[in-house]
C-alpha cells in the first residue's frame, strides 16, 4: 500500500511539474531570454562569505592549470543582497541550506525563487544578483571553480 501511495505521489508531482513547464528554482518556461536583465551596481548588504576550503586543481591529478576548487558558506540576513556577478569564467553549484532567496538573472525575465533543499547550477551565460526578501536568514553553500584566487566576487 505504501509503495502504491508513494508511486502515485511521484506521478502526480511529475505531472504538475510537466504541466507548469518549470522546476523549482528554475527560470519559468517562456521567461528565459539571454540579456533580458541589465547589470545593477548594488554593493553587498548583510552577507557574510566564508571560504571553508579550497584545492589548487593544478596540483591534483586533474591538473587544471590556474584553477581552484573552492567551497564556501554564504549567510544572507533579511534584506541582504549578494551583488551582481558573472559565471562566464567561474562555474558554480549553489545549495540552499536554509531559507528562501530571490535570484535576478540576466537571462530570465522573471525573478527566480530558491528554497531550502534546492541546488542552482551557475554556468557560462549566467550573470545575476540575489536578495533575501524574507524575514529569516538564508544560508547557501557554494562550490565553484575560479581562475583568479584574488577574485572576491560572491
Amino acid at each position: 500500500m505504501l509503495k502504491t501511495t508513494l508511486a502515485a505521489a511521484v506521478l502526480i508531482a511529475g505531472s504538475v511539474l510537466a504541466a507548469t513547464g518549470a522546476s523549482a528554482g528554475e527560470c519559468p518556461a517562456g521567461a528565459f531570454k539571454p540579456g533580458v536583465r541589465e547589470k545593477v551596481d548594488f554593493k553587498p548588504v548583510g552577507v557574510t562569505d566564508t571560504t571553508l576550503g579550497a584545492i589548487d586543481l593544478e596540483k591534483q591529478p586533474a591538473n587544471i592549470k590556474g584553477r581552484e576548487l573552492r567551497f564556501r558558506k554564504l549567510v544572507i540576513q533579511p534584506g541582504g543582497i549578494v551583488p551582481w556577478h558573472s559565471h562566464d569564467d567561474r562555474p558554480a553549484l549553489i545549495y540552499v541550506a536554509e531559507g528562501e532567496i530571490i535570484e535576478y538573472a540576466s537571462n530570465c525575465a522573471m525573478p527566480i525563487l530558491h528554497k531550502a533543499g534546492e541546488i542552482r547550477p551557475e554556468v557560462s551565460g549566467t550573470s545575476h544578483w540575489w536578495k533575501n526578501l524574507g524575514d529569516k536568514t538564508v544560508v547557501l553553500f557554494v562550490g565553484d571553480v575560479r581562475k583568479d584566487p584574488n577574485d572576491k566576487h560572491m
